[in-house]
């Protein structure tokens, strides 16, 4: 079996995917833009052979790397980067080479907010009122309809960027004024936190696993730069998981790490919010890993070989993540001091860098136990700022 990986190196926890194929036999052949030195001594033993190009976004470059590794290996059974950023270049392989999975031309859907809102109403799940506005004038009618304050995104982004909260008609001039190009959907404001519905679909479009988390609103998050606290919960909220599991059935979905982004209001509503097909970036996947005593690596891997989820699946623990940004702060409580107080419930204590720790921090810490209150505790101990 031969399965292509797209940027195989980033993130450094995702080459577990890569890992994962390989002891199973999978010839793992990998593409990506950096030298081969600069993949680790790990990754170079788990790939069975590697392709530098120039330009990952230059797609004539990655189709020629693709139809090297076909003259030399035969069929490829499949392709993955688990970046939501490469999921379009992901889309064109499989559809220029008749490779499993979603293709470009169902891809539209999957990624276009406006698309995917009117597939939620469709299978019946609520969301946020709004549309494509092209320009202040269609915004201006949207408004007198839903108020300020509305939210602006990418029609077709990736994750908060190039995302505005809008409160006023000055606002809203300042925005058209100087956004890009790309195109817009305008919504309006929700209050609430992130309420997502995670986990792994097998061959059949069955759920082997699954799982959720809660968070503030990651636009929030990046803007403001505040500090990023992240809970796995011990049992999925009803709610959340029939209107997973309609997503999952309205995108016929199959051999896929999904994960959902719904709101939570203060009245207790339940509103989505985007549909990603692929896993949640950061350190999500080891958060369930910790959670329910499982490898979700290892069993990704086994249904891209269409081997069975070995494990039970169930949730033990919960499990929370705690960021830190250092640039210009100051904690209250130091490394040392966190460890004495909460080192028998850490799994997880490292410094990170570059976009990882734009979103997350550059100082992170993952913690499980089954009493959530002693996370929210460890949580709010990690972040106190003196």
């Amino acid at each position: 079996m031969n399965f292509i990986y797209l940027s195989p190196h980033y993130p450094s926890n995702f080459k577990a995917f890569c890992k994962n194929l390989s002891y199973l036999g999978i010839r793992v052949l990998g593409i990506a833009d950096i030298s081969y030195e600069e993949l680790g001594e790990e990754l170079k033993h788990t790939l069975t052979e590697y392709y530098k190009v120039s330009n990952l976004e230059d797609y004539d470059q990655v189709y020629r790397a693709v139809a090297y590794f076909i003259h030399k290996y035969g069929r490829i059974d499949g392709i993955a980067s688990m970046n939501e950023y490469w999921l379009e270049t992901e889309a064109k392989i499989r559809t220029d080479f008749n490779i499993e999975g979603t293709k470009i031309n169902e891809l539209e859907e999957m990624r276009k907010k406006s698309l995917m809102k009117k597939k939620f109403q469709e299978y019946g799940i609520p969301v946020a009122r709004g549309k494509v506005v092209n320009n202040i004038f269609e915004a201006e009618e949207l408004i007198k309809e839903i108020g300020y304050p509305i939210v602006a995104k990418p029609n077709k982004g990736v994750g908060a960027s190039n995302t505005y909260k809008i409160k006023n008609h000055e606002d809203l001039e300042n925005f058209f004024n100087t956004k890009t190009n790309e195109e817009y959907i305008a919504e309006e404001f929700i209050e609430g936190t992130i309420c997502t519905y995670d986990g792994l679909v097998d061959g059949n479009g069955e759920v082997v696993f699954n799982i959720s988390h809660i968070y503030q609103s990651v636009m929030s998050l990046v803007n403001e730069k505040k500090n990023v606290a992240i809970y796995s919960i011990a049992e999925i909220p009803e709610d959340v998981k029939e209107a997973g599991q309609k997503i999952i059935k309205a995108y016929n979905l199959k051999k896929i790490i999904f994960h959902f982004e719904f709101f939570r209001t203060s009245e207790g509503r339940l509103i989505a919010l985007e549909a990603n097909m692929r896993a949640p970036g950061g350190f999500i996947i080891d958060m369930c890993n910790y959670s329910a005593d499982i490898d979700l690596y290892r069993e990704w891997a086994n249904i891209i070989a269409n081997k069975p989820f070995e494990e039970d699946g169930r949730l033990k623990y919960c499990c929370a993540f705690a960021g830190r940004r250092t640039q210009n702060r100051t904690y209250a409580h130091n490394n040392a001091e966190i460890f004495k107080k909460y080192g028998n419930i850490i799994m997880f204590a490292d410094k990170i860098t570059g976009s990882l720790a734009d979103g997350m921090g550059d100082y992170v810490y993952v913690a499980r136990s089954k009493n959530f209150g002693l996370l929210k505790e460890f949580t709010d101990f990690v972040q106190w700022e003196a």
